[in-house]
């Protein structure tokens, strides 16, 4: 069985859970499955319950490789809004980075 085999019998029992669905997209990114990997990293990144701050990044690096740099700075600018909204200093700090990279 593949790891991505593995992850996703895992989110059978609970598809809910936040940390397996960003270890799956980050399983298809390493496959190539880009858009997969960037639709789960959105929805969890703009979850209503709970924002996961690292998906934020990892969508954006994702797309400013696809040069989608538009969509990149939006992702993250929200997400070192809410990563300051959560108290997370050093993500903010790294999106700050990136964003600084690519370009305000």
């Amino acid at each position: 069985m593949s790891r991505k085999e593995k992850i996703m019998a895992m989110l059978a029992d609970d598809p809910n859970d936040a940390f397996l669905r960003y270890t799956l997209a980050m399983e298809l990114r390493k496959e190539g499955e880009h858009e997969q990997s960037i639709e789960i990293l959105r929805e969890l990144a703009y979850a209503p319950a709970s924002k996961y701050v690292a998906a934020f990044f990892m969508a954006a690096q994702q797309l400013a490789e696809l040069e989608r740099i538009e969509d990149a700075r939006e992702l993250l600018r929200d997400g070192i809004e809410e990563a300051r909204a959560q108290g997370n200093s050093h993500a903010a700090a790294e999106m700050a980075e990136l964003l600084a990279q690519l370009g305000k």
